[in-house]
């Protein structure tokens, strides 16, 4: 939150947008329009919430050109308010500021490259070989491994792991306790035992990537894992060896990605999807929470697999239909095998 108000007129010249209203409404907050009072901020995306709307305590809100007239509040008229909502939100709500300096208790090798504008808190280890970029903020109790590189730019929380050799681009953003480069799952066969396979490659990541909590992205045998720039993950997702994932595509939590799987560009993922091993996804694919991919996807669309939530009765009754789908369908075909047989024979 910020210290001084912001006004709806500073707003505008900032951000655009047609201006209805007084334009000296002091903005502090943004709210939603159930919760708004005094000096917030709201927004309306869609005719759905026009009821809200009309009950709402905001000071002032961002509504589409359809809405315009359906207050009388102060409103900033705009193409898309929700993405302007997100531009105000983060103007009213910056990032603390990198305190450059290195913490007494962490340990820094002397061959590392630390800026003296980046910030490494107590208790991180950066190893031999490590580079940072200007302005990183390394979080307590990092660990950064030998010829790891981070980007200008970007913030580390508490007890990341960036395991040797893994690269992140600029303004990088990567939650607590998330593991970068960790051995992928290799292992082969060998007399009722299993052999480990050498995960030789990297994990390289893009620039201004968001990595949630606890998420893990595993590095492969031959081939770098490769996030591309602008890519979102949420928190507890799990991306195997070797995997590529497209530039902007957002990932939602508890999603497991099997390795050597290819995912395009502007893709979303919804939490709890399952993707199998050594497929790939074309751009601009929407696959459903909780959907289990199987095959290739080539091309855009969305794609579901689960069954919603049902009484139990009902949920009984169409997993026994889909059961009994392979004789049925037997018996149509012998249907009409038939059917083509007494044809024939007319």
């Amino acid at each position: 939150m910020t210290r001084d108000p912001v006004r709806l007129a500073d707003l505008v010249a900032r951000f655009g947008g047609e201006l209805l209203g007084d334009p000296e409404v002091p903005i502090r907050r943004i709210a939603t329009l159930r919760s708004a009072g005094s000096g917030d901020l709201s927004f309306v995306a869609h005719g759905r919430y026009r009821s809200e709307l009309a009950a709402t305590r905001a000071a002032a809100v961002i509504v589409p050109e359809s809405e315009r007239d359906a207050t009388a509040l102060p409103r900033i008229v705009c193409r898309d308010p929700y993405a302007y909502f997100a531009r105000v939100a983060a103007l009213l709500n910056p990032p603390p500021p990198v305190v450059p300096g290195i913490a007494a208790t962490a340990v820094v090798s002397p061959a590392a490259d630390v800026p003296p504008s980046a910030s490494v808190g107590p208790g991180s280890v950066i190893e031999g070989g490590a580079r940072l970029g200007a302005d990183t903020a390394v979080g307590a109790g990092c660990f950064i491994g030998a010829d790891a590189s981070i980007g200008p730019g970007s913030r580390l929380h508490a007890h990341v792991t960036i395991y040797p050799r893994c690269a992140l681009g600029a303004r990088a953003i990567v939650h607590a306790g998330a593991v970068i480069g960790a051995d992928g799952f290799g292992f082969a066969p060998v007399d009722g035992a299993w052999l480990k396979i050498p995960q030789t490659a990297r994990v390289l990541i893009g620039d201004d990537v968001e990595i949630g909590a606890n998420t893990t992205i595993d590095r492969g045998a031959l081939d770098d894992t490769v996030i591309a720039d602008g890519v979102k993950l949420d928190n507890q997702i799990q991306i195997g060896h070797g995997c590529r994932i497209g530039a902007h595509t957002a990932i939602a939590g508890c999603v497991g990605i099997a390795g050597s799987t290819t995912i395009g560009a502007h893709c979303m993922i919804g939490g709890a999807a399952m993707i199998s091993g050594h497929l790939e996804i074309a751009d601009r694919v929407v696959v459903g929470g909780g959907t289990w991919v199987t095959k290739s996807i080539a091309a855009p669309g969305t794609y579901l697999s689960v069954i919603p939530a049902t009484g139990e009765r009902e949920w009984r009754r169409t997993v026994a239909l889909l059961r009994g789908l392979e004789r049925m369908s037997d018996k149509i075909r012998e249907l009409e095998r038939r059917l083509a047989e007494l044809e024939r024979g007319r």
